[in-house]
């Protein structure tokens, strides 16, 4: 062979890997399991750019080195294939979402493939497919059928509850339930109707239907998670959300905070992604207690962490979307109020708790009653209260609060000082620490002993009690969309019923058009005769995106099994993932309902581990490397980089795939742009520059470069290399294509070394050399340490290093060859397959052993130790690596340098540090 032919090459082994199923998984207990997930990917029409396979070439290098190692390693890859922008395309061409979902899947499967990943696609998941989503509303239907047991801390069958309820009622029920929830006997209980009971249960189970407020999205006709909100707006499309109250289904993730929180110390995830979860349970140690509205026969609770500033409190604030703020409102102020109510619906729960600039507020015409002093004091509603955090009201303490203080300034409110230390004059004073003062029997006291003596007030007197709050709230689970997962529940009489297991899956029905009805309900309504047993309608909501990817992972340990989500055997084998890649992003998202819905199956006894992600790793997002071309103001003309400020112009994205080194390719530009076919252009020294900027991969900046362009001109191998060597795996970096050649230059050195002059494969049998031993040596602890520490970049230039030393030696030697093509085969494959093939291998070199790093082969003969005198380095002397200190402080102190620079005077002493340095202290 005359030079490296990649793409021959790569096509024939990755035809090789396919036909063969080299990288299928199944259970063998005679080896140790390693089990590496990257975060499947929703397949979007554009398919992938280069910067989506980063964390995939980093799971996939760990997945190939511990194959070397000995290891049983599953590695698959599904599609997360549910979600809005196959629904939007349905709704403008009408296209069945299926249809465009699987073309996209081919496009996403095809370049995977040609990547080169190990990939076990005999274990593919679809969270679309039937077959998958089956199970995903057989987990929906265990929550419905489950409860929070707080005396046992785990789920339990609500069977368990109807016997307690039918026995004696609720008032001993030890369970996470509604904050309305009543007291009921046995007697009551069971006097009810069904629908009275169906009611009561919903206020118990883990998945629950309730009014709830949410992120309404008109234009795309679905409600969204605070995730998918910004600024106002839809994430996808930019449409304006607006908050309202909806019938929705509701996920009880608030059972289990206290455990998502306490298990993340047990998880090796990064720091910042563990404080955005606990951000987001955000619990909160206080106390919680009820206001007696003045001249209303009801109460308004609230929760504080600061029961210490209760004397300090001027005003109550109610969330307007409360049901607190209809209640409260007088019809005096009923105009005013619901002007309000209505202007903060267009503001996100996230806008409204991040902007702390913006105060507003307006007053409801209610007062309440202070019970520690008696005081009458006006209740509020205002924006910067959240209905589903706490209790949807606060007491207002605007001297040691910034927010209250903020709207007590604005608003003209009293504020009193009730911590002493600090200025209330010019800002809100915190006081977590200090005495109390004008406070009634709390003043005199330190602030800590004064949230005790206020405690015990409260409960002694029947006003509350000290309590946990957290500030997750419970997940809506609806969406009013077609593109999902039906929820498996019919009504009868308004009351829900699970379908039977028998009946699972409960398809999609075909629909005329993918948009609500005319009457406002979800597209599913559109469904002619959609009823179970033709009878009872079915729930006309659909699952949310983040449904199907909660327990994915399990389902790969097991992905044909058709009676049961994977068998126990499997999941016995494989119980958790040991290394996960994916977006910091999902932090709040899929990473905490994965967690949840994992705690759920573990308190069911189906799955071993109560975590699901055993190390979690953030990948790096590549930014685009975008190019600009700069046209003459009322010309057609474009004029060079560093001409530019020589003109009045305007800067225009050009496409980076018709660009080389930031040198435009005049003809290509033309042909791309109708109103540039006829364009002249201002060069430097015969050449187009562009300008540049770093910014996020988009097809609007035209910085987007597909890897199957890369693959062509560089092969897979080269692309992979490339992207290690950008920079550590876990940083941002840009993307430029400028520097790929000297990786692509380096594989082609390396096929070199295997072949002689005439491109001949060619290779000596000799013992190697102690040379060409230390440098594969060097290498082989090199590559190991790095990835074991996920350090993949430096690996590359390690690999570099390598093949230029064994150049120079003329090395090639077959021991050595041998282990060279196994070390980089993590990295480059395909070429590594190769090389493994001409030195006369059958079969795949994927489950070679990793060579063994020998530290006798790569210690150094000789060091050169600087020497310093007083701490200044005077020059350098070599010694035997093994030559003990007496011996080299003889030589040193002998030595013309040190006897130039002491000038005869004897030193008071001689530091050694082995292969470090020599120190003289005169």
């Amino acid at each position: 062979m005359a030079g490296y032919i990649f793409n021959e090459v790569e096509k024939k082994w990755q035809q090789y890997w396919e036909e063969n199923q080299s990288f299928k998984a199944d259970i063998d207990l005679s080896k140790p399991k390693y089990y590496a997930l990257d975060m499947f990917p929703y397949p979007s029409g554009a398919g992938l750019h280069v910067g989506h396979p980063l964390g995939y070439i980093a799971s996939d290098i760990i997945s190939r080195y511990k194959r070397h190692q000995g290891f049983n390693v599953l590695h698959p890859m599904g599609f997360d294939a549910f979600g809005l922008p196959a629904e939007q395309y349905a709704i403008q061409t009408g296209q069945h979402p299926a249809l465009t979902t699987e073309k996209n899947i081919t496009r996403y499967k095809e370049q995977l493939k040609n990547i080169g990943f190990s990939f076990d696609w005999t274990n593919e998941v679809r969270t679309s497919d039937p077959s998958y989503y089956k199970w995903t509303q057989w987990i929906f239907k265990q929550l419905f059928l489950h409860y929070y047991d707080l005396h046992n801390q785990k789920a339990a069958p609500i069977e368990t509850l109807l016997r307690i309820f039918e026995k004696e009622g609720n008032a001993n029920v030890k369970a996470v339930c509604d904050e309305d929830t009543p007291i009921f006997t046995a007697e009551l209980w069971l006097s009810m109707s069904d629908k009275e009971r169906s009611d009561l249960l919903l206020k118990y189970r883990l998945t629950y239907l309730a009014e709830a407020v949410v992120n309404w999205c008109p234009a795309l006709g679905t409600v969204l998670a605070n995730d998918e909100v910004k600024d106002g707006a839809s994430e996808r499309g930019g449409y304006p959300v607006e908050r309202k109250k909806m019938r929705q289904w509701m996920m009880r993730i608030t059972a289990y905070s206290e455990r998502l929180l306490n298990d993340l110390n047990d998880i090796d995830w990064p720091e910042p992604v563990k404080e955005m979860q606990r951000n987001w349970i955000g619990k909160s140690i206080g106390a919680k207690m009820a206001f007696q509205v003045d001249d209303m026969d009801m109460q308004i609770t609230v929760f504080t962490t600061r029961i210490d500033t209760i004397f300090g409190v001027t005003y109550l604030a109610v969330a307007p979307e409360s049901d607190l703020t209809t209640q409260l409102t007088t019809a005096v102020k009923m105009e005013a109020v619901q002007a309000y109510v209505e202007a903060t619906k267009s503001r996100s729960e996230r806008d409204r708790m991040s902007d702390v600039k913006t105060v507003s507020g307006v007053f409801t015409g209610s007062y309440a009653i202070n019970p520690f002093n008696g005081a009458r004091i006006p209740v509020w509603a205002a924006d910067y209260v959240l209905a589903g955090y706490g209790t949807g009201a606060v007491m207002a303490v605007p001297a040691h609060d910034t927010r209250d203080y903020a709207f007590a300034k604005h608003f003209n409110l009293p504020i009193v000082e009730v911590v002493a230390g600090g200025d209330i004059a010019a800002e809100a004073f915190e006081g977590k620490e200090g005495k109390i003062i004008n406070s009634g029997f709390l003043t005199g006291l330190e602030v800590k002993d004064a949230m005790i003596e206020a405690k015990k007030f409260l409960e002694a007197n029947r006003l509350g009690k000290g309590t946990n709050n957290y500030r997750m709230r419970d997940a809506v689970f609806s969406r009013q969309r077609y593109w999902g997962e039906p929820v498996p529940v019919y009504f009868k009489d308004d009351i829900p019923h699970l379908i039977p297991d028998d009946s699972l899956p409960l398809l999609l029905p075909e629909v005329d058009q993918y948009l609500p009805t005319e009457t406002g309900e979800p597209p599913l309504g559109r469904a002619e005769n959609w009823k179970h047993n033709g009878q009872y309608p079915y729930e006309l909501s659909t699952m949310p995106g983040w449904a199907g990817s909660s327990w994915y992972f399990y389902r790969y340990m097991d992905a044909t099994n058709m009676q049961e989500f994977a068998h126990k055997e499997a999941i016995d084998y494989w119980q958790d993932v040991d290394l996960y890649i994916g977006g910091s992003e999902h932090a709040t998202g899929h990473l905490l309902y994965s967690r949840f819905w994992n705690k759920f199956l573990f308190d069911m006894g189906l799955v071993p581990k109560k975590e699901p992600f055993k190390k979690l790793i953030n990948q790096g997002m590549i930014q685009g490397r975008s190019n600009f071309v700069y046209r003459i103001n009322g010309t057609n003309q474009f004029v060079s980089y560093h001409l530019k400020d020589q003109y009045e112009h305007t800067t225009l994205y050009a496409d980076v795939n018709i660009i080389e080194n930031d040198v435009l390719d005049i003809e290509k530009f033309k042909a791309s742009r109708p109103d540039a076919a006829n364009a002249t252009f201002i060069l430097e020294n015969g050449k187009y520059i562009c300008g540049y900027e770093i910014e996020k991969m988009s097809k609007s900046k035209l910085n987007v470069v597909n890897p199957d362009d890369i693959i062509a001109r560089y092969g897979a191998d080269t692309l992979r290399m490339y992207e290690m060597f950008l920079g550590p795996l876990e940083q941002f970096k840009p993307w430029n294509t400028n520097g790929i050649d000297g990786v692509f230059k380096f594989l082609k050195k390396l096929w070199r070394l295997y072949h002689n002059e005439q491109g001949n494969f060619e290779v000596s049998d000799g013992t190697p050399t102690k040379e060409e031993l230390k440098v594969l040596h060097k290498t082989i602890q090199k590559v190991h340490d790095d990835i074991e520490r996920f350090s993949f970049n430096t690996s590359v230039s390690s690999f570099m290093i390598c093949v230029n030393e064994l150049t120079v030696l003329k090395s090639n030697n077959r021991k050595i060859l041998s282990d060279l093509a196994v070390l980089l085969s993590p990295y480059a494959p395909h070429i590594a397959e190769e090389l493994w093939y001409l030195l006369g291998n059958f079969g795949t070199i994927s489950y070679r052993p990793f060579p063994v790093y020998d530290p006798s082969l790569v210690q150094e003969e000789t060091y050169e130790y600087p020497i310093s005198i007083n701490g200044k380095m005077r020059g350098k002397m070599s010694f035997a690596s093994d030559m003990p200190a007496a011996a080299i402080e003889k030589e040193v102190l002998a030595s013309e340098i040190v006897q130039k620079w002491t000038e005869g005077k004897s030193p008071k002493k001689v530091i050694i540090v082995p292969k470090k340095i020599v120190n003289i202290v005169l």
